[in-house]
């Protein structure tokens, strides 16, 4: 875990500098786009955003953990609503814990990219989204909920209708976002 704000700023500066984008560099880090965009403009720390970073690599180092983080996922999705056709995993952190939930549910298994300022896609080697199917999408952390709005905007977008947004961490106090039950195996909010 990073000690302090200087030290982030320096890796959030070395990941720009190696070509990834803000999402990717916010995945990277678990933090908000709106503190990576902080960190990486140099602001003053007076004006910095509320944030709290999710270290979850003794889960991540695994396999077994995260089977076991997946199948309590698929626990909240099927007390939440039992009849999802597919899972998505939110690229890159999203995808393991999607896996896991699809498996653990017998459905179908997608991913979905998002870029900065792009709508974002589906991989097309996975199942599709369209036709009206039954969508739960996972990811690892919400933090602004900006990754996932877009997420569930190109799945209608394509013809699916979400049914359950699940995150490993929740950073808001929200419990829905965009119309679609928002769910949190943790939530960290600062307060």
């Amino acid at each position: 875990m990073v000690s302090s704000i200087e030290e982030l700023k320096t890796i959030a500066t070395n990941l720009r500098k190696d070509g990834l984008n803000s999402q990717q560099i916010a995945d990277e880090l678990s933090l908000s786009q709106d503190t990576i965009a902080w960190l990486l403009t140099g602001t003053n720390t007076e004006r910095r955003p509320t944030d709290v970073q999710i270290g979850w690599r003794t889960i991540g180092v695994r396999p077994a953990r995260i089977t076991a983080i997946g199948n309590i996922m698929a626990d909240v999705v099927l007390e939440e609503f039992d009849e999802a056709e597919i899972v998505v995993g939110i690229s890159i952190n999203g995808i393991a814990f999607a896996h896991e939930v699809a498996q653990a549910l017998d459905v179908e298994v997608a991913i979905h990219r998002n870029v900065d300022g792009e709508p974002g896609a589906g991989a097309s080697k996975y199942g599709q989204v369209g036709g009206g199917k039954k969508v739960v999408i996972i990811d690892d952390v919400l933090s602004s909920g900006v990754t996932m709005s877009q997420t569930i905007a190109a799945i209608r977008a394509a013809g699916g209708e979400v049914v359950l947004a699940l995150v490993l961490v929740n950073k808001t106090a929200r419990n829905e976002i965009d119309n679609v039950p928002l769910r949190g195996l943790i939530r960290a909010v600062p307060v």
